[in-house]
């Protein structure tokens, strides 16, 4: 388990193409008071690239293990229902936790993220207020309330 301080070390990995999303995000984020380090990736194979340290990420340093992962559905190139599948089925990664954050409310979708293992589903605010929102609600649950595992504790 972590302590709040370790959680608050620990990176948050935001899986994210859109570059308006990506700015609401880490504003709101900071705003509500998230002091993680934050790590982008793009696309679905840079995450898996990431997370595997692979590619233009070998070195751990351009690649820590985040303690968090904040994850767009609609990618371009591999989507992210394959990119959860992978994390889910990886013993080094599967305690991380994974939300969903997309702006699909189709129920197949929640469905089937749920089915392969996210921690969370929550549909993106269309206006900017209620994107904020969203992220402060986030952050008091998964940043001041949960406990969560220390992902190196499995991390080879």
């Amino acid at each position: 388990m972590l302590s709040r301080a370790q959680i608050a070390k620990r990176p948050v990995l935001l899986i994210e193409d859109n570059p308006e999303d990506y700015e609401a995000t880490v504003r709101s984020l900071r705003r509500c008071g998230v002091a993680n380090p934050l790590c982008r990736c793009e696309d679905g194979d840079a995450a898996l690239d990431f997370l595997h340290r692979r590619g233009r990420y070998l070195d751990a340093a351009e690649a820590p293990t985040p303690g968090f992962i904040l994850l767009d559905l609609n990618l371009p190139g591999t989507d992210g229902w394959t990119v959860l599948a992978d994390i889910k089925r990886d013993p080094r990664l599967r305690t991380i936790p994974v939300v969903v954050f997309t702006t699909s409310s189709d129920h197949r979708d929640i469905e089937s993220c749920y089915q392969v293992g996210a921690n969370s589903y929550i549909q993106k605010p269309l206006d900017l207020d209620g994107f904020a929102r969203a992220i402060a609600r986030l952050k008091d649950y998964w940043f001041d309330t949960v406990l969560l595992p220390n992902p190196e504790m499995t991390r080879s």
